[in-house]
């Protein structure tokens, strides 16, 4: 659990299971996945596009349920140099499509 939320904080985000609110303002039917609490400026999930409030609901395709599932998941990713990171978020005001999965290129590290 802490090795994940090591890792997230390395790519960028501070990261925590889903709580109530979160899941009623994405209406998920399950507080499931790992909730984007802080995107930590200029780092790579900053450059990807991730959002505050946003859920992480796979990383390369692989489903993320839980902190257990995302560590593994951001360990690998950190290790290439390109992944893909899905995640639900907010709908912008005025969307009349809402949210859905939302897909973010995650490029190389820059230095």
């Amino acid at each position: 659990m802490d090795e994940a939320a090591r890792l997230g904080e390395e790519f960028g985000v501070i990261v925590g299971d889903v709580d109530e609110d979160i899941r009623k303002e994405l209406k998920l039917e399950r507080a499931q996945g790992v909730a984007v609490f802080e995107v930590i400026g200029n780092s790579r999930a900053d450059y990807a596009g991730i959002k505050v409030r946003s859920v992480i609901k796979e990383v390369d395709k692989t489903e993320i349920r839980n902190m257990i599932d995302f560590g593994r998941a951001i360990k690998r990713g950190m290790k290439e140099c390109n992944f893909t990171l899905g995640t639900y978020e907010p709908a912008d005001p005025g969307d009349p499509v809402g949210w859905g999965v939302n897909f973010h290129f995650v490029g190389c590290k820059r230095d």
